[in-house]
């Protein structure tokens, strides 16, 4: 997308189905060698024929050992993207977390104020009883 192209928002339907539950499990991250997530309380989301991905809540997430990269995105079911490495990695280091903090649609909002991990870029994120 050009800088001269608004973005746009679409809801998820039929062509492109997001379907957003609270996942069964509690789900564990590390990240650096410490805990960076603990939550009974994450949501599982399966957009489209995507892997499914787990969106924790910021509450359940230690963010004093995360801080912000400068790279962004846009999603046009899920609007900005922000994305998070350890907190003591670089600024421009290779993101490990993202997060929608204002979802654009009602077919994503239950995402706002929870963080996804990449599950190749931190130690291990588990989903335990």
């Amino acid at each position: 997308m050009s800088a001269t192209q608004p973005k746009s928002l679409r809801e998820p339907g039929p062509d492109h189905p997001i379907d957003i539950r609270p996942a069964p499990k509690r789900v564990v991250v590390r990240a650096g060698g410490r805990v960076v997530a603990d939550s009974r309380a994450a949501l599982s989301l399966v957009e489209a024929s995507y892997p499914a991905v787990l969106y924790i809540p910021r509450d359940d997430v230690d963010m004093s050992l995360l801080a912000p990269v400068t790279r962004t995105s846009f999603c046009p079911y899920k609007g900005d993207c922000s994305y998070f490495g350890l907190a003591d990695a670089r600024p421009d280091a290779q993101p490990l977390a993202w997060s929608y903090e204002s979802p654009g649609t009602k077919g994503t909002m239950a995402i706002a104020g929870h963080i996804a991990f990449y599950t190749d870029r931190v130690d291990s994120l588990e989903e335990v009883a």
